[in-house]
């Protein structure tokens, strides 16, 4: 069966070592939460607010996460009036025995904010 995560992180400054952390820090704790095997992935698609200019998330996915075969694309998050800033999401989707409801999503730091329902789920 296919599934689908979602996640989010927010950074503090706009640099490619806070990408950097902030991608690899969502992309582990989805992986843990959920107990996942990278090759389980069919693909995963980033967003990124239109203020996080200085690195795409897929290139340390791929490098510090050891994503090299996993597709991916990246978009501009879609921005209106009271958007969070800084805010990295993304879309896992995997193949697992797991019902839907299972699966853990996860939201750190500032992105808790868009679903305080399942804050500590």
């Amino acid at each position: 069966m296919i599934r689908a995560i979602r996640g989010a992180i927010t950074i503090e400054n706009d640099t490619a070592e806070e990408v950097k952390n902030a991608t690899v820090e969502l992309i582990d704790e989805i992986i843990k939460r959920n107990n996942l095997k990278t090759e389980d992935f069919a693909f995963a698609q980033f967003s990124i607010t239109k203020d996080i200019k200085s690195a795409t998330p897929a290139k340390f996915a791929r490098l510090n996460a050891g994503w090299h075969n996993v597709p991916m694309m990246c978009y501009n998050e879609f921005e209106f009036d009271g958007s969070l800033e800084k805010c990295i999401r993304i879309l896992i989707v995997t193949n697992s025995e797991k019902e839907q409801t299972e699966m853990k999503h996860v939201y750190l730091k500032n992105a808790e904010k868009l679903r305080p329902d399942l804050k500590n789920k």
